[in-house]
Protein backbone atom coordinates (compact mmCIF):
# COMPACT_ATOMS: atom_id res chain seq x y z
CA UNK A 1 0.00 0.00 0.00
CA UNK A 2 1.14 3.52 -1.35
CA UNK A 3 1.05 5.99 1.73
CA UNK A 4 0.15 9.24 -0.73
CA UNK A 5 -3.12 9.65 -0.82
CA UNK A 6 -3.93 6.87 1.92
CA UNK A 7 -6.44 7.98 4.78
CA UNK A 8 -4.76 7.00 8.23
CA UNK A 9 -6.63 6.58 11.25
CA UNK A 10 -4.63 7.01 14.28
CA UNK A 11 -5.76 7.18 18.24
CA UNK A 12 -4.17 9.29 20.97
CA UNK A 13 -1.90 11.38 18.37
CA UNK A 14 -2.16 15.00 19.93
CA UNK A 15 1.16 14.58 21.62
CA UNK A 16 3.91 12.57 22.10
CA UNK A 17 5.00 9.36 20.09
CA UNK A 18 1.52 9.20 17.76
CA UNK A 19 1.75 13.20 17.41
CA UNK A 20 5.28 12.50 15.29
CA UNK A 21 3.87 9.14 13.49
CA UNK A 22 0.90 11.41 12.37
CA UNK A 23 3.00 14.06 11.29
CA UNK A 24 5.58 11.73 9.31
CA UNK A 25 2.70 10.13 8.05
CA UNK A 26 1.32 13.53 6.63
CA UNK A 27 4.39 14.44 5.46
CA UNK A 28 4.13 11.40 2.82
CA UNK A 29 1.09 12.61 1.97
CA UNK A 30 -1.18 10.56 3.99
CA UNK A 31 -4.60 12.22 5.13
CA UNK A 32 -5.00 12.10 8.82
CA UNK A 33 -8.08 11.38 11.14
CA UNK A 34 -6.82 11.13 14.67
CA UNK A 35 -8.33 11.19 17.87
CA UNK A 36 -7.23 12.63 21.45
CA UNK A 37 -9.00 12.44 25.09
CA UNK A 38 -8.46 15.92 26.95
CA UNK A 39 -10.09 18.87 25.52
CA UNK A 40 -6.23 20.30 27.03
CA UNK A 41 -4.41 18.55 24.85
CA UNK A 42 -2.57 20.54 22.15
CA UNK A 43 -4.84 18.70 19.43
CA UNK A 44 -5.65 21.89 17.62
CA UNK A 45 -1.81 22.81 17.28
CA UNK A 46 -1.21 19.11 16.22
CA UNK A 47 -4.24 19.68 13.10
CA UNK A 48 -2.97 22.33 11.85
CA UNK A 49 0.44 21.25 11.68
CA UNK A 50 -0.52 18.16 9.80
CA UNK A 51 -2.80 20.36 7.44
CA UNK A 52 0.31 22.48 7.13
CA UNK A 53 1.98 19.41 5.09
CA UNK A 54 -0.87 20.28 2.63
CA UNK A 55 -3.13 17.35 3.48
CA UNK A 56 -6.26 17.22 4.84
CA UNK A 57 -6.99 16.57 8.73
CA UNK A 58 -9.75 15.31 11.28
CA UNK A 59 -9.61 15.75 14.97
CA UNK A 60 -11.93 14.21 17.50
CA UNK A 61 -12.52 13.79 21.20
CA UNK A 62 -12.72 10.31 21.64
CA UNK A 63 -13.16 8.42 24.97
CA UNK A 64 -11.66 5.16 24.05
CA UNK A 65 -14.06 3.02 26.66
CA UNK A 66 -17.08 4.02 24.45
CA UNK A 67 -18.12 2.01 21.34
CA UNK A 68 -20.41 5.17 20.54
CA UNK A 69 -17.87 8.00 20.63
CA UNK A 70 -15.53 5.73 18.65
CA UNK A 71 -18.30 4.31 15.81
CA UNK A 72 -19.24 7.99 15.58
CA UNK A 73 -15.31 8.92 14.63
CA UNK A 74 -15.22 6.02 11.88
CA UNK A 75 -18.18 7.14 10.65
CA UNK A 76 -17.33 10.70 10.37
CA UNK A 77 -13.89 9.66 8.85
CA UNK A 78 -15.41 7.94 6.27
CA UNK A 79 -17.63 10.20 5.35
CA UNK A 80 -15.27 12.96 4.82
CA UNK A 81 -12.36 11.18 3.11
CA UNK A 82 -14.89 8.62 1.61
CA UNK A 83 -12.73 5.65 2.51
CA UNK A 84 -10.10 4.42 5.21
CA UNK A 85 -6.87 2.64 4.74
CA UNK A 86 -5.11 2.61 7.60
CA UNK A 87 -5.85 2.26 11.50
CA UNK A 88 -2.60 2.98 14.43
CA UNK A 89 -4.21 1.87 17.76
CA UNK A 90 -1.69 3.87 19.95
CA UNK A 91 -3.81 5.26 22.39
CA UNK A 92 -3.45 4.21 26.16
CA UNK A 93 -2.82 4.13 29.74
CA UNK A 94 0.22 3.09 32.11
CA UNK A 95 -0.62 2.60 35.71
CA UNK A 96 1.78 1.48 38.33
CA UNK A 97 0.18 -0.26 41.23
CA UNK A 98 2.12 -3.13 43.43
CA UNK A 99 0.21 -6.59 42.36
CA UNK A 100 -1.69 -6.88 45.71
CA UNK A 101 -2.37 -3.20 45.55
CA UNK A 102 -4.45 -3.31 42.17
CA UNK A 103 -8.12 -2.29 42.60
CA UNK A 104 -10.63 -3.60 39.84
CA UNK A 105 -11.29 -0.29 38.84
CA UNK A 106 -7.16 -0.15 37.58
CA UNK A 107 -7.24 -3.20 36.05
CA UNK A 108 -10.61 -2.27 34.15
CA UNK A 109 -9.02 1.01 33.15
CA UNK A 110 -5.92 -1.01 31.73
CA UNK A 111 -7.83 -3.35 29.52
CA UNK A 112 -10.43 -1.13 28.59
CA UNK A 113 -8.31 1.47 27.38
CA UNK A 114 -5.13 -0.81 26.04
CA UNK A 115 -7.38 -3.78 24.84
CA UNK A 116 -10.93 -3.55 24.60
CA UNK A 117 -10.48 -0.30 22.64
CA UNK A 118 -8.34 -1.32 19.90
CA UNK A 119 -10.34 -4.22 19.43
CA UNK A 120 -13.43 -1.63 18.77
CA UNK A 121 -11.62 0.69 16.68
CA UNK A 122 -10.69 -2.58 14.89
CA UNK A 123 -13.47 -3.59 14.80
CA UNK A 124 -15.26 -0.61 13.16
CA UNK A 125 -13.20 -0.44 10.25
CA UNK A 126 -12.40 -3.36 9.42
CA UNK A 127 -15.92 -3.77 7.26
CA UNK A 128 -15.05 -0.58 5.21
CA UNK A 129 -11.68 -2.12 4.23
CA UNK A 130 -12.87 -5.41 3.34
CA UNK A 131 -15.32 -3.82 0.94
CA UNK A 132 -12.61 -1.83 -0.63
CA UNK A 133 -10.34 -5.05 -0.79
CA UNK A 134 -7.61 -3.55 1.60
CA UNK A 135 -6.51 -2.07 4.78
CA UNK A 136 -4.05 -1.91 7.47
CA UNK A 137 -4.25 -2.54 11.29
CA UNK A 138 -1.13 -1.46 13.54
CA UNK A 139 -1.27 -2.31 17.23
CA UNK A 140 1.01 -0.71 19.57
CA UNK A 141 2.10 -2.66 22.26
CA UNK A 142 5.15 -2.43 24.63
CA UNK A 143 8.27 -3.81 26.17
CA UNK A 144 6.05 -4.92 29.61
CA UNK A 145 4.23 -7.39 27.21
CA UNK A 146 7.49 -9.75 26.75
CA UNK A 147 9.44 -8.55 30.76
CA UNK A 148 8.39 -8.52 33.94
CA UNK A 149 8.05 -5.28 35.07
CA UNK A 150 7.19 -5.24 38.78
CA UNK A 151 3.88 -2.97 39.53
CA UNK A 152 2.70 -3.50 36.04
CA UNK A 153 0.84 -6.83 35.66
CA UNK A 154 -2.74 -5.26 34.57
CA UNK A 155 -0.88 -3.35 32.31
CA UNK A 156 1.20 -5.88 30.90
CA UNK A 157 -1.88 -8.42 30.78
CA UNK A 158 -3.67 -5.76 28.77
CA UNK A 159 -0.56 -5.55 26.23
CA UNK A 160 0.14 -9.49 25.78
CA UNK A 161 -3.66 -9.35 25.26
CA UNK A 162 -3.35 -6.91 22.46
CA UNK A 163 -0.55 -9.08 20.90
CA UNK A 164 -3.05 -12.32 20.77
CA UNK A 165 -5.57 -9.72 19.26
CA UNK A 166 -3.40 -8.64 16.67
CA UNK A 167 -2.23 -12.06 15.68
CA UNK A 168 -6.08 -13.42 15.87
CA UNK A 169 -6.81 -10.49 13.63
CA UNK A 170 -4.51 -10.88 11.19
CA UNK A 171 -5.63 -14.69 10.70
CA UNK A 172 -9.17 -14.23 10.34
CA UNK A 173 -8.80 -10.62 8.50
CA UNK A 174 -6.68 -11.44 5.87
CA UNK A 175 -5.63 -11.93 3.13
CA UNK A 176 -7.60 -8.21 2.82
CA UNK A 177 -6.45 -6.66 5.45
CA UNK A 178 -3.04 -7.33 7.72
CA UNK A 179 -2.38 -6.30 10.73
CA UNK A 180 0.72 -6.22 12.56
CA UNK A 181 2.02 -4.70 16.32
CA UNK A 182 4.93 -2.55 17.05
CA UNK A 183 6.65 -2.71 20.62
CA UNK A 184 8.83 0.50 21.23
CA UNK A 185 11.03 0.57 23.70
CA UNK A 186 12.87 4.41 24.74
CA UNK A 187 11.50 6.80 22.26
CA UNK A 188 10.86 9.53 23.90
CA UNK A 189 11.18 10.27 27.80
CA UNK A 190 9.01 12.05 29.60
CA UNK A 191 9.37 16.07 30.35
CA UNK A 192 12.00 16.99 32.76
CA UNK A 193 13.88 13.50 32.99
CA UNK A 194 16.89 13.97 35.15
CA UNK A 195 20.36 12.86 34.15
CA UNK A 196 20.51 9.71 35.98
CA UNK A 197 17.03 8.43 34.29
CA UNK A 198 18.35 9.35 30.84
CA UNK A 199 21.54 7.06 31.65
CA UNK A 200 19.53 4.50 32.96
CA UNK A 201 17.50 4.27 28.97
CA UNK A 202 20.45 4.72 27.21
CA UNK A 203 22.44 1.72 29.68
CA UNK A 204 19.71 -0.36 28.66
CA UNK A 205 19.61 -0.54 24.91
CA UNK A 206 22.03 -2.40 23.27
CA UNK A 207 22.90 0.20 21.41
CA UNK A 208 23.84 2.67 24.01
CA UNK A 209 21.49 5.50 22.74
CA UNK A 210 18.13 6.07 23.34
CA UNK A 211 15.36 5.93 20.55
CA UNK A 212 13.11 8.92 18.69
CA UNK A 213 9.51 8.95 17.42
CA UNK A 214 10.32 9.20 13.72
CA UNK A 215 12.03 5.17 14.23
CA UNK A 216 8.46 4.08 15.47
CA UNK A 217 7.28 6.30 12.49
CA UNK A 218 9.66 4.39 10.02
CA UNK A 219 8.82 1.19 11.12
CA UNK A 220 5.03 1.82 10.67
CA UNK A 221 5.60 3.32 7.41
CA UNK A 222 7.45 -0.19 6.58
CA UNK A 223 4.36 -2.14 7.91
CA UNK A 224 2.13 0.25 6.06
CA UNK A 225 4.19 -0.24 2.34
CA UNK A 226 5.08 -3.99 2.96
CA UNK A 227 2.43 -5.77 1.26
CA UNK A 228 3.71 -9.43 2.90
CA UNK A 229 4.22 -8.24 6.43
CA UNK A 230 0.89 -9.79 9.07
CA UNK A 231 0.74 -11.47 11.82
CA UNK A 232 3.97 -10.04 14.23
CA UNK A 233 5.17 -8.12 16.74
CA UNK A 234 8.02 -5.57 15.45
CA UNK A 235 10.48 -4.56 18.66
CA UNK A 236 11.90 -0.88 17.49
CA UNK A 237 13.46 -1.00 21.11
CA UNK A 238 17.71 -0.13 20.47
CA UNK A 239 17.89 -4.20 21.81
CA UNK A 240 16.22 -3.46 25.23
CA UNK A 241 14.10 -6.75 24.95
CA UNK A 242 17.47 -8.24 24.69
CA UNK A 243 19.00 -7.28 28.04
Amino acid sequence: MQLKDSVVLITGAANRVAREVALVLAKKGAHISFTYYLADEPWQETQKEIEDCGVKCMARQVEMRDSAQINAWVQDTQQMFGRMDVLINSAGIWLKTPFLEITEEDWNMELEVNLRGPFLCSKAVAPAMLKQGQGVIINVTDLSAFQVWPGYAHHASSKIGLVALTKSMAYELAPAIRVNAIAPGTVLLPFGATPEKIQWAVDKSVLKRVGTPADVADLAIFLIENDFATGSVHFIDGGRSLV
